[in-house]
């Protein structure tokens, strides 16, 4: 039912299940980890308990607390931004920055947010300092999910990426030539376009395709 990519880490393999939308599943060393999971796309009744359920957010697409409980299981345990942190009971919240470890996976928080597309004049769809980006490290292997943002600044400021997942989808995040840029900012070996809504995706590819040392990956994620 849904598409999945295996990728080599120092430590195993690392599978990555594209449920939709924003929702992902990263398997590795025999732990499952739930990314922004919501129940619009997929039957989370019938997917794998979590041992780690990470929030980017408190947007609905992003944060659903019946997804959360039908995944959760005895030890499960949680990561989030502030907004959805004070939702779920016991979660880890880490602000813009800061980082954590958990099951032998660092996980950094790092900054999300718009800078030109805006609800209303001087309110941007996501302001800054409030959702996270994060970066997770599965033995060696570094795993961008960017969460819902634009091409800012601080992506230059990422270090090596190997596997990204960038958000494209209008009018809350990127155009096909913002996350191109993002790109270009960082330059992951493997880049994932997801939250990609309408959005064309191959126009992605088509602007990325003199950047030889990026491989974009074209998934089912509207």
């Amino acid at each position: 039912m849904f598409e999945k990519d295996i990728h080599r880490t120092a430590q195993g393999d690392l599978e990555i299940t594209f449920i939709g939308h924003a929702s992902l599943v990263f398997a590795w060393a025999g732990k499952v980890f739930h990314i922004d999971p919501v129940s619009a796309e997929g039957d989370y009744a019938k997917l794998p308990k979590a041992d780690l359920i990470v929030v980017t957010h408190d947007h609905y697409d992003h944060l659903d607390l019946k997804a959360v409980a039908l995944l959760t299981k005895a030890g499960t345990a949680y990561v989030a931004d502030p907004g959805a942190g004070e939702q779920l009971e016991g979660a880890k919240i880490l602000r813009n920055g800061e980082s954590a470890e958990a099951l032998g996976v660092k996980i950094e928080a790092v900054p999300a947010y718009n800078l030109v597309h805006m609800r209303a004049p001087g309110q941007p769809f996501h302001p800054k300092g409030v959702g996270n980006g994060y970066i997770l490290t599965y033995g060696g292997t570094r795993v961008y999910v960017a969460g819902d943002t634009e091409n800012i600044p601080e992506m230059a400021n990422l270090g090596d990426i190997d596997i990204a997942f960038l958000p494209m989808n209008l009018p809350y995040t990127m155009t096909p030539e913002m996350a191109a840029d993002a790109a270009r900012m960082f330059k992951p070996k493997i880049l994932y376009p997801y939250h990609t809504g309408e959005t064309d995706t191959s126009k992605l590819k088509a602007l990325l395709k003199d950047e030889k040392e990026i491989d974009v990956r074209l998934r089912r994620m509207k």
